[in-house]
């Protein structure tokens, strides 16, 4: 599918080269950019001066990844990612910590696991949160052929890395405080629990998702509990589509507004679209039960296409697949989320 163009008002091009203009009050209904109007006077909109959104950094930051080969828990490619996000993250002067633990898989092995979490301006109360996982699940079990062996995970691990990776660049700016989270030991569960259909899994067997479980029940102490929280799963992938994810819309459909309109805005409506999915396991369901942090998942889901999605656990999923232009208006849409939050006396 050939991707649209996107319009985008750039202010000021020969001076700021880097910087562009959204509109960070709710559309409407006059197409006049510049100004809403009552009976007795014009109020102006208020402006947010917001980043652009690097994809090529991204693309680079989810190529580093796969190079380091599948990030399996135990793994030396697994050491060498931490390591590699802590840098990144370093680099930023965010400060990154480590949460390390100890859990026994399904298969009975035990593996030490680390979650990673980096805040800018920590002793802001205005916080949001932006999660991922950056472990890789150790089998393409769901391919055809060689489901017993490892695959890349450029997209289902490593694309939501390298978008927090980039994001890290520019949340100095922001006027409200962010905190990345990176969890670990999220996709070694056990596939006959029907991972993606939330009412078909059985609570105590809780064999997905072991980082944000533990992170969630375990919140670093004095943690100022942010208004609200994206997960990013499989953000990166060719012909990508976002609709509402089932579970995001239980415990979060304010947050879901909020994100969809803004991508609506910027022109990617028929990206993220208003297709709902069933509810699914993924990490933001911890952070919402165990945290009580309202979290929503942005991840791709084709719901007219019941093979979801054609590279989920399969060796299809390399970097083949990864789009920068995905990876850019993903970007864009989180960037102006960030941006335009200080500015919101309350979250919708």
């Amino acid at each position: 599918m050939k991707r649209k163009s996107r319009l985008v008002i750039i202010i000021g091009l020969a001076l700021l080269p880097l910087l562009f203009f959204i509109t960070g009050c709710p559309s409407s209904s006059n197409n006049n950019n510049n100004h809403v109007t009552d009976s007795t006077k014009t109020v102006p909109e208020v402006k947010v001066l917001v980043p652009v959104f690097n994809a090529d950094s991204a693309y680079y930051y989810t190529q580093t990844q796969v190079g380091f080969g599948p990030r399996i828990p135990g793994s030396k490619a697994h050491k060498e990612c931490l390591d590699f996000i802590m840098s990144e993250l370093e680099k930023d002067s965010l400060h990154p910590t480590k949460q390390t633990s100890k859990a026994r898989t399904f298969d009975g092995k035990q593996f030490e696991f680390t979650n990673v979490t980096a805040s800018s301006d920590p002793k802001n109360n205005v916080r949001i949160l932006l999660c991922t996982h950056w472990d890789t699940r150790p089998w393409a079990d769901l391919d055809s052929s060689k489901n017993d062996e490892s695959f890349d995970g450029a997209d289902d691990g490593a694309s939501g890395v390298a978008m927090l990776l980039e994001l890290a660049h520019h949340l100095k700016g922001a006027g409200i405080g962010v905190d990345l989270v990176f969890f670990d030991l999220e996709d070694y569960g056990q596939q006959e629990q029907v991972s993606w259909e939330v009412e078909k899994y059985k609570p105590q067997d809780n064999t997905w998702c072991t980082g944000s479980q533990y992170w969630a029940s375990n919140l670093p102490t004095n943690y100022i509990s942010p208004r609200f929280g994206i997960l990013l799963d499989m953000v990166g992938g060719k012909n990508a589509l976002f609709p509402v994810e089932g579970t995001s819309e239980s415990f979060a459909p304010q947050i879901v507004r909020k994100v969809w309109d803004i991508a609506g805005r910027l022109g990617y409506g028929n990206y993220f679209t208003h297709d709902r999915t069933p509810p699914t396991i993924d990490d933001h369901l911890y952070v919402n039960k165990l945290a009580n942090i309202p979290t929503i998942d942005i991840v791709h889901y084709d719901v007219k296409n019941r093979d979801y999605p054609y590279f989920h656990h399969k060796h299809s999923d390399n970097m083949s697949i990864i789009d920068k232009n995905t990876m850019k208006m993903v970007g864009t849409v989180l960037i102006n989320v960030i941006y335009q939050e200080k500015n919101n006396s309350q979250t919708p």
